[in-house]
Formats: C-alpha cells, sequence, structure tokens
C-alpha cells in the first residue's frame, strides 16, 4: 500500500494497476479537505510511475461510492474560505484524476451523490452496480455542483441530462444511467471492482504510449485542458526526432570544447 497522507483514501497496486479506495463507509465515502487532499497526491504518485497502466477508483462498502463533500466539512466555511479553499481545492483533485495519462475507471459500488457523481464523471469509464443512484441534489441545499457538475459533466453527458439532474433533482438509478452514457456497463452488487478490473486488464494490454495519446487527444476534444494535451503531443513527437539527437549531440559537443 502507497502512503496518500490519510488512511480513508488508501491507494494500491495490482502489477499494471493502480487502486485507489475511499475509505469512509460509515460517512458514505464523503470527503473533507484531508481526503480531498489525499486524492490529489494519489494522482500526481500513479501520473508519475512508469508501471502503472490503468487506475481504477471505487468506495469500501455498498451503499455510496461516494456522497460528495462532508456537509458539516464544507458548511462550516465561510463564503470567501468556500470559494477559494473548498471549491478549488476539490478542482484540483479532480482535475488531476481526470488528465491521469492512464485512462481511469470508476467502480462504482454505491450511489454517487453530489461531488461523488462529478467525481466519477473524472473516469474514462464507470461500470455501475444495480442499485446505484446517481443525483445532483445541491440545488436543493441551495448551493450549486462546484467540482465541475456543469463544466466536465455536461461536456461529458450533455446538457440536457445535467439540467434534469440539478434543476430538477432527478434522482437516476444505473439502468437510466447507463442507458444515458453516464455509466457504460451495469454489474450485479458486488461486482464493479472486478468488472473494472477485467477491464483494465484488457486497456493494460494495448499500447501505453498510444493509448495515453488517444485520452489526451480525447480529452482535448471535450474541452478537457486543450493547450497541455496539444504541447504533450507536439513534445511527443519531437522527442523521437533525428533533429533533436542532432541538436543534443551537437549542445553536447560545444560544452566540452
Amino acid at each position: 500500500m502507497l502512503e496518500t497522507g490519510d488512511p480513508r483514501v488508501l491507494l494500491n497496486t495490482e502489477g499494471p494497476l493502480a487502486i485507489i479506495t475511499l475509505a469512509r463507509p460509515e460517512k458514505l465515502n464523503a470527503l473533507d479537505k484531508m481526503m480531498i487532499l489525499a486524492l490529489e497526491r494519489a494522482a500526481h504518485m500513479i501520473d508519475a510511475d512508469q508501471t502503472i497502466k490503468v487506475t481504477i477508483i471505487t468506495g469500501q462498502g455498498d451503499r455510496a461510492f461516494c456522497a460528495g463533500g462532508d456537509i458539516a466539512a464544507w458548511s462550516a466555511e465561510a463564503p470567501e474560505a468556500f470559494g477559494l479553499q473548498w471549491v478549488r481545492l476539490g478542482h484540483r483533485a479532480f482535475d488531476a484524476l481526470a488528465r491521469l495519462r492512464q485512462p481511469l475507471i470508476a467502480a462504482l459500488n454505491g450511489s454517487a451523490m453530489g461531488g461523488g457523481f462529478e467525481l466519477a464523471a473524472c473516469a474514462d469509464f464507470r461500470i455501475a452496480e444495480d442499485h446505484v443512484k446517481f443525483s445532483l441534489p445541491e440545488t436543493g441545499l441551495g448551493i450549486i455542483p462546484g467540482w465541475s457538475g456543469t463544466q466536465r459533466a455536461v461536456n461529458r453527458f450533455g446538457a440536457q441530462v445535467i439540467r434534469r439532474m440539478s434543476l430538477a433533482g432527478e434522482v437516476l438509478d444505473a439502468h437510466q444511467a447507463r442507458d444515458l452514457g453516464l455509466a457504460d456497463k451495469t454489474v450485479a452488487k458486488g461486482e464493479s471492482l472486478n468488472a473494472a478490473k477485467a477491464l483494465a486488464q484488457a486497456i493494460a494490454a494495448r499500447s501505453a504510449l498510444a493509448t495515453a495519446a488517444a485520452k489526451l487527444m480525447i480529452n482535448a476534444a471535450e474541452g478537457e485542458d486543450a493547450p497541455r494535451a496539444i504541447e504533450a503531443l507536439g513534445g511527443i513527437a519531437a522527442a523521437h526526432s533525428a533533429e533533436l539527437k542532432a541538436g543534443i549531440a551537437a549542445f553536447k559537443s560545444k560544452k566540452k570544447n
């Protein structure tokens, strides 16, 4: 097990797979600041590990994948701190996960509510157990989806379904979510992690470089950090050129003289 800085955010590796587990089932895996920071740290550790080809994120228990932000934590924040710290920290962590070079699979062991749905939206694939519910309840509490529920989720799933969830408070079951493209697959209760591992192994068998490049391009098409994607792909192309090798050789020769 790798150290994330919070025992409620577990990070394990199984060969080419990394598995992030939210381990706060008694609170429906709701996130507080320390857990958010641990998620960001885990994402950076995974991204830097060349042996990891696919990442899975899941939760403990069978009630919730993640209930979003811990209400007790964010409701105590002053308005300025809520906007500049809580929302900003969540965006930092979720962006780091969404922009992992490795494909990310969400194994939804339980419901994805509010920020938990926004966290699931960071993944490239979502596998939901039959009993899972999807919701964006924030406007019913007098707040908005603040961790890209009105941005990334709209780009990935379309505006109308997010209107239904956020403005009208519609709760979707797993099969509705699958039919609307929010989930890629539904499985029986308790089977999401096994299904995610099977998908991860299939992805890991493919070219890691080509997969990472394809993910960058797909993300860019969705508006997910397009400038970085363009420069990263350009850098990959340039790094394989004969001109670069000749330029480095000439530079080293000049330094010796």
